[in-house]
């Protein structure tokens, strides 16, 4: 299975915009900004290019990342991977994969269940992640739902997008 760049650029881009919306002063940014102890005078002093350029890479790696977690066909591929006379298309191993492909090429890629697993991820794995560091950094349950939330929103899309975009 080969990987649709186009839908992880495309879901790359999902955490700055969902980002400029979420934690705009008119949602939840000033109560974002409270609870992370942020003012405006530490947000002026930053290189914005910077900033956005490196999320933006980080956000395709997390892109690529999901990919294995929300469409269950790679852990096929991965079980044919290196396997002896998979290059001959009369192999016994060959024609195997084929009749999975055949028979369950496109099951459980949609939207939904990108997004499904996107949610499960995300609170199965950057909320245990995000509330240590916040718990260490003496940050309050107000700062850890707010970017919970943000995450949660984020990673469903993009897996929605990752898994229904064929």
């Amino acid at each position: 299975m080969e990987m649709n760049w186009i839908a992880i650029l495309v879901a790359a881009l999902v955490p700055t915009v969902v980002g400029f919306i979420w934690y705009n002063p008119k949602t939840v940014g000033t109560a974002w900004m409270k609870a992370a102890d942020m003012t405006e005078e530490k947000m002026q002093g930053a290189n914005m290019g910077v900033i956005f350029g490196v999320s933006f890479v980080l956000s395709v790696m997390l892109a690529m990342s999901l990919m294995p977690a929300v469409i269950h066909q790679m852990h096929i591929e991965s079980l044919f991977m290196d396997a002896p006379g998979l290059d001959d298309p009369a192999s016994e191993i060959s024609q195997l994969k084929a009749s999975v492909y055949e028979s369950l090429g496109t099951a459980y890629r949609s939207w939904g269940h990108g997004a499904l697993h996107g949610a499960i991820l995300s609170i199965f794995t950057i909320l245990p992640v995000m509330g240590t560091n916040a718990l260490f950094e003496r940050k309050g349950f107000k700062y850890i739902a707010i970017n919970m939330g943000y995450w949660i929103i984020t990673i469903s899309i993009m897996g929605a997008i990752i898994c229904g975009w064929q």
